[in-house]
């Protein structure tokens, strides 16, 4: 780890954040994190408990003269997104993430740097072993596999907490406070088919989409970035009739946060297509390089020609459909908010895509401000996958959070931010899943807000965190906690 991490102000922010991005922390693989934080909460004599699910809450008594105030409760999420380049040789699971100053950023070394939500989780660390820093009464909730699943949330009981207030820290734009959020339901479509020989003849390529951008599936939807699977299913989907082309295998995205990146696809064509196949492949290429010139600069779609030929391949029956179902399936906005301008109500992201062995799968996450329009997407996807013959599975369906205008704190954050900048914030609801609809429903009278330093990229390893932003941040948080209401 630099050091030079650890000497930027404020220091005792990016301290914190250095110790939690030593330790690997991924979705569904929070265990040494839940760990360290619960020493981390011992360790300074604070009430530290897991609850039955595994979030951590840390509780630290108010400061001399800020007994009479509400409860505050701060949160943010322990797991990160664990994105890295194909070039890029690291082990989430056992190494720590690799920073780097570039400017005014902090970035990772060909990976996600985990400021989502790191950043968020290192400010209330910072206050909890702070003793200088006035505070009212302190419930730190560190939630578990935000970025896969909500689980934590999602599970967290009532009663648990005693807050009045929540400050959900997971924003990524300095100038805005949250007010509310969009839902999000998994959509999975998944077949069996026969595989059948190769026919004899068959030259074996791989088809590489590489170089795309990537980045979050809600709050980067309406940027017009390619999604490789997309991008792959057209240059395969008159292959059969052009080439004689058939499927052995695909493996596209990874996350169904993360807009996918790269795809690679393993086919045959018939040997007398040989010679004219990467030519004429190539002229679609352009085409889609061409759509995507301004939003995909580094797009690229390589072709290499194997020296083994696979055993086996799909079916053109089955090609013929799912390469149509796949095509149909919508990918990006599906509707803007009638009521917020420029707010993406709908939205799906064909986030991964695996097909082989005679099986196929993919992978999808819907997301919408209106629950019934979540479930108007996803029953669209559903309608395209099923005529192919897919089993369709719904899962992980969690709420939106809708904006309370009678916000007690967030009055105290419009103040203090126009106090602070000069300038009036960015009140908005924002197309990401944050935590605090899901915790409304066991805490409805709970008053939440949320808010964050500037993280771009998140989910894709160009993340990187503003370091002037964090110290804006920083000193707006100080402000929030000296005048939260008295109770």
């Amino acid at each position: 780890m630099s050091q030079e991490i650890r000497n930027l102000e404020p220091k005792a922010l990016w301290n914190k954040f250095a110790d939690l991005n030593a330790v690997p922390r991924p979705s569904k693989k929070e265990e040494r994190v839940i760990e360290f934080m619960k020493n981390f909460g011992t360790n300074l004599g604070l009430e530290t408990f897991e609850d039955e699910i595994r979030n951590v809450i840390i509780r630290k008594p108010a400061t001399p003269g800020m007994e009479n105030r509400k409860t505050l409760v701060l949160q943010g999420h322990l797991d990160m997104v664990h994105q890295k380049n194909s070039d890029t040789v690291f082990d989430f699971d056992t190494q720590g993430i690799d920073m780097y100053v570039d400017g005014d950023w902090v970035r990772a070394r060909g990976t996600t740097l985990g400021a989502d939500n790191g950043l968020g989780v290192a400010t209330i660390m910072a206050i909890l072993e702070s003793k200088d820093i006035p505070h009212p009464a302190i419930e730190a909730l560190f939630t578990i596999d935000e970025e896969t699943g909500m689980t934590g949330a999602l599970n967290l009981q009532g009663g648990i907490l005693r807050g009045d207030i929540l400050l959900n820290l997971d924003t990524e734009e300095d100038d805005e406070i949250g007010i509310g959020c969009a839902g999000g339901i998994d959509v999975t479509a998944t077949a069996e088919y026969d595989e059948e020989e190769t026919p004899e003849g068959s030259v074996a390529y791989t088809i590489t989409v590489k170089g795309l951008k990537g980045g979050h599936s809600g709050m980067d939807i309406h940027k017009g970035l390619g999604n490789a699977n997309k991008i792959m299913n057209r240059l395969l989907f008159d292959g059969f009739d052009n080439f004689g082309l058939q499927i052995s295998e695909i493996i596209g995205g990874s996350l169904r946060n993360a807009i996918p990146r790269e795809s690679m696809a393993k086919v045959i064509i018939a040997s007398v297509y040989d010679e004219a196949f990467v030519f004429d492949m190539q002229q679609i290429v352009n085409e889609i390089k061409a759509e995507f010139q301004t939003t995909e600069p580094n797009l690229e779609v390589v072709f290499e020609k194997l020296d083994t030929v696979p055993a086996t391949v799909m079916p053109s029956i089955a090609q013929f459909y799912f390469v149509r179902a796949m095509y149909t399936a919508h990918n990006g906005v599906y509707r803007m908010s009638a009521d917020f301008d420029n707010l993406v109500e709908t939205s799906n992201n064909i986030a991964k895509v695996v097909v082989g062995e005679g099986r196929l799968s993919v992978q999808c996450l819907t997301r919408s401000s209106v629950e019934s329009s979540k479930f108007d997407m996803a029953n669209a996807l559903r309608s395209a996958f099923e005529l192919m013959g897919c089993e369709v599975e719904f899962s992980g369906s969690y709420p939106g959070w809708s904006p309370n205008p009678k916000s007690e704190i967030l009055d105290v954050l419009v103040s203090i931010y126009e106090k602070q900048n000069g300038a009036k914030p960015n009140v908005a609801a924002c197309h990401a899943g944050l935590e605090c609809g899901i915790l409304g429903t066991n805490y409805p009278e709970m008053d939440m807000i949320s808010f964050g330093p500037t993280i771009h990229g998140a989910h894709s390893p160009d993340e990187r965190a503003s370091i002037s932003s964090a110290q804006k941040y920083w000193k707006f948080v100080l402000e929030i906690l000296e005048n939260i209401p008295v109770k």
